[in-house]
Formats: C-alpha cells, sequence, structure tokens
C-alpha cells in the first residue's frame, strides 16, 4: 500500500497528550505503522556520561501511530490524504483543497 504520510511532510497530532501540536515528520517506520515527529511525544532519556557525549537527561521524540497524525494543506488544515493519477504518475492530494502535495 503507497505511504499516506512521508519524511518531511507537515502534520498535525488529532489525539493523545499532544492534541494539536505540529511538526514535520523525521521518520517514518511503515512496519509498525508509527512515525517520530519533531517535538512531539517527548520522553525524557537518562544517558551516562561518556568521552564522546555529555551525558544526562536528554528529550527524545518518541514514535506516535500514523492514525494518530494528520496531513496539513496549504492553509494550514488538516486534511485526509488521497491519491489520483496525473500524468501517468500515482499523486498524492489534500482532500480538502484538492491540490497535489
Amino acid at each position: 500500500m503507497a505511504a499516506k504520510l512521508k519524511k518531511d511532510d507537515k502534520v498535525v497530532v488529532l489525539t493523545g497528550k499532544d492534541k494539536g501540536k505540529e511538526g514535520t515528520i523525521t521518520s517514518v517506520d511503515p512496519k509498525a505503522g508509527k512515525a517520530i515527529v519533531e517535538g512531539v511525544n517527548m520522553a525524557i532519556r537518562h544517558t551516562k556520561q561518556s568521552q564522546a557525549s555529555q551525558g544526562g537527561r536528554i528529550p527524545q521524540a518518541m514514535p506516535i501511530q500514523l492514525s494518530n497524525l494528520a496531513l496539513l494543506d496549504s492553509k494550514g488544515k488538516a486534511t485526509r490524504v488521497g491519491f489520483r493519477m496525473e500524468d501517468g504518475k500515482k499523486v498524492r492530494f489534500a482532500k480538502t483543497t484538492g491540490e497535489a502535495v
């Protein structure tokens, strides 16, 4: 199945503790159905100090379910994603505005 959400897409969180927050997808795991969004679903990771890095409490973005994310269209509103053929190529489009993503 084609991916409706991809890396570098601007998304908004629909449910959960970060509802309403917006961010950019940094990575997607289609097998698990999860994505990591910059600045969303943050957790504190405790790391030990080493010669290479400082150690301490480091905030890290954790994966969030793809079903809890919605793509932002050009007007900044949440939209669903559809597929259509344009010039022999399959392209994603925003269902609210109808324009290609």
